[in-house]
């Protein structure tokens, strides 16, 4: 399976995929992506989770690689890790033009189809 580097460390695909697989993990990676936050005003922006389950999902973007953290006396700091990332993209875009070229092909088979039925 292809691996990523990300900051001093390798980090599997699988693992990122699974990261941003949850909407909530990605709507955290989205507040981190511009400006470090901290997980205070992580959890505050976050609705209708719990601090342990926003807790919860920090570590498992940290673990994944997508993100970095930073410690300062007893508060935390989150960044997307922009440079784990990247290969991900070029993933995802393979899987997204594999995607898009089966969905043609379904609808020229549907077009041939029903012009053989005279729909």
């Amino acid at each position: 399976m292809p691996r990523m580097q990300a900051a001093t460390r390798n980090v599997p695909i699988e693992a990122a995929m699974s990261a941003i697989a949850s909407p909530r993990r990605r709507q955290i990676l989205r507040l981190v992506w511009d400006a470090e936050r901290s997980a205070g005003e992580i959890a505050a922006t976050v609705d209708d989770v719990s601090w342990p389950a926003v807790s919860q999902n920090l570590r498992l973007l940290k673990d994944s690689g997508l993100i970095t953290e930073r410690r300062q006396g007893t508060h935390r700091y989150y960044r997307a890790d922009r440079r784990a990332l990247g290969p991900l993209e070029a993933v995802l875009r393979q899987m997204w033009m594999h995607d898009l070229g089966r969905l043609r092909d379904l609808a020229e088979q549907e077009a041939r189809s029903r012009k053989k039925r005279g729909d």
